[in-house]
């Protein structure tokens, strides 16, 4: 298994760089009251910690991904496949939640198209049927097929792609000036185990045969040992990004993130969490996840599509939001997290909006819990790409309920960064009108 050295050369390349059930499901309890008022440098502080549970958790599970991948590959076994399915479903848990922490934290926002950029046109990857491949128009590497191929050319910059290693896939994202570019992350891992979605708006993921994986005349659609190698450089590049967030976030470190947030201003900080919480309720869920895909009727744009995982990574992302307000995190081995949180400063100065913004936040998540629910019933079942398609007016309805619950909670989180001395919050609409 290739462990990617140093470390400083791929945190350093991912600041450049440009689709079940889940196996754990958690909520979050408001903390118990403290003996002493909150402050808001002890919120900052826990803050921190909350974002170094959370990113430690992404990496334990981002580890037993890549130990699945290495079996896979090693033994290609209907077995062995699946088992790599549920970890990657089990790390998109913890990761989900962690996104709260990219809005208003540029070293977050900055490294996290390397893990989690979406949607990507699959065939610069590995093959597909053309006839039902949907990609960016003009994307000059949207069939470039980087498995099948030694050398790559997109528009006009040729690669050696010979030798599949982390740093290579890393310096591949976005080639040809195209977001749809995605090398590595994630959604990557996510193709290369499920395959194309080939079934549009009908029920059904991807299903890419283990034989893809297959040793000899076994193999099926050819460069299987290729399709191995990028799969295990891959999953060791996820461990490596994650590895150097983790340390960003630790405590008894002068030179990390951490420090930095923790020795600035503490009302700057303040303002960094409640702009995450809105900007990812407002523009990145309600707004690039939910909207944009039912209005255009795309399965295309949903956030996990070869999986139809895409209700599951919406419901986390919910329940990111309402980690960062309440000061709490339920780790994937059952451990709460808790401490001084945003809800303990805004009820100090107004009880009325910490009552009214903690209702929100739980409608919203019975709201995606909703979603969840009709996405696994085990009886004709709804994934997130059959809401979306054109006349399906139930599911229309079930997205729209979520996205107006989270535009109604941002209301609340901006009149609650007003209460705590933040004229503006501002977050992120990604220029949508709701």
């Amino acid at each position: 298994m290739f462990r990617p050295a140093p470390l400083a050369l791929i945190a350093a390349t991912a600041l450049t760089a440009g689709c079940a059930n889940s196996p754990w499901s958690g909520h979050s309890e408001k903390a118990g009251k403290a003996s002493e008022p909150a402050t808001k440098a002890a919120v900052v502080s826990h803050y921190a910690d909350l974002a170094h549970a959370n990113y430690e958790d992404a990496l334990i599970t981002a580890r037993a991904l890549d130990e699945a991948t290495d079996r896979l590959i090693a033994n290609p076994t209907e077995a062995n496949l699946q088992a790599a399915k549920e970890a990657w479903l089990a790390a998109r848990v913890p990761y989900q939640q962690t996104e709260v922490f990219r809005f208003g934290n540029a070293i977050v926002d900055d490294w996290e198209g390397q893990l989690n950029a979406w949607p990507l046109d699959e065939g610069l990857i590995d093959y597909v049927q053309a006839g039902d491949y949907q990609h960016e128009l003009g994307n000059a590497g949207a069939t470039a097929n980087i498995i099948a191929s030694n050398n790559v050319n997109v528009g006009g910059t040729a690669v050696d792609v010979s030798a599949l290693t982390p740093e290579l896939l890393a310096n591949l994202n976005e080639i040809g000036g195209s977001e749809a570019n995605v090398a590595t992350g994630y959604h990557a891992v996510e193709f290369l185990l499920w395959g194309q979605d080939l079934h549009g708006f009908k029920a059904g993921a991807g299903e890419r045969p283990v034989t893809d994986y297959a040793k000899g005349s076994d193999c099926t659609n050819g460069n299987c040992e290729r399709r191995g190698a990028y799969l295990d450089a891959v999953t060791d590049l996820l461990v490596a990004d994650l590895e150097w967030m983790v340390d960003q976030w630790a405590d008894g470190s002068n030179g990390n993130y951490r420090a930095q947030l923790t020795s600035a201003d503490a009302g700057e900080g303040v303002q960094k969490m409640l702009f995450g919480m809105g900007s990812l309720s407002l523009g990145e869920l309600a707004g690039e996840r939910m909207k944009v895909a039912l209005e255009a009727n795309s399965y295309e744009d949903e956030h996990d599509c070869f999986s139809d995982n895409t209700h599951n990574s919406h419901y986390y992302n919910g329940q990111g939001i309402r980690n960062v307000y309440t000061g709490t995190y339920r780790r994937v081995d059952g451990k709460l997290v808790t401490g001084p949180s945003l809800s303990d400063l805004v009820e100090q100065n107004n009880a009325e909006l910490d009552a009214r913004l903690n209702r929100q936040l739980s409608a919203s998540m019975q709201a995606l819990a909703a979603m969840k629910a009709k996405a696994e019933a085990s009886n004709n079942p709804m994934p997130f790409d059959n809401m979306i398609a054109p006349g399906n007016e139930a599911g229309a309805q079930t997205v729209n309920n979520a996205i107006m619950a989270l535009v109604a909670q941002t209301g609340s989180i901006e009149q609650a960064a007003r209460e705590l001395g933040i004229e503006a919050l501002s977050p992120d609409d990604a220029g949508h009108a709701f």
